[in-house]
């Protein structure tokens, strides 16, 4: 559905302003290899939290505390 509101917004923009439109087509990819990297190093660091997070609860887990 998202994707799908996302063609019809450019579909809309090419209508009404085509070179930006086309600008936009190219721009994007590019911007999202850009910002992969730090979306990859979000994601190890959230994992890095979580698992201090599993170990500080360890033990309140092991004697039976939710």
């Amino acid at each position: 559905m998202r994707l799908l509101i996302a063609f019809l917004l450019w579909c809309l923009l090419l209508v009404w302003c085509a070179p930006l439109a086309l600008l936009a087509l190219i721009v994007f990819p590019m911007a999202w290899l850009l910002l992969l990297p730090f979306r990859l190093a979000a994601a190890a660091v959230e994992a890095a939290l979580a698992l201090i997070k599993a170990i500080l609860f360890l033990p309140a887990r092991l004697l039976g505390h939710r």
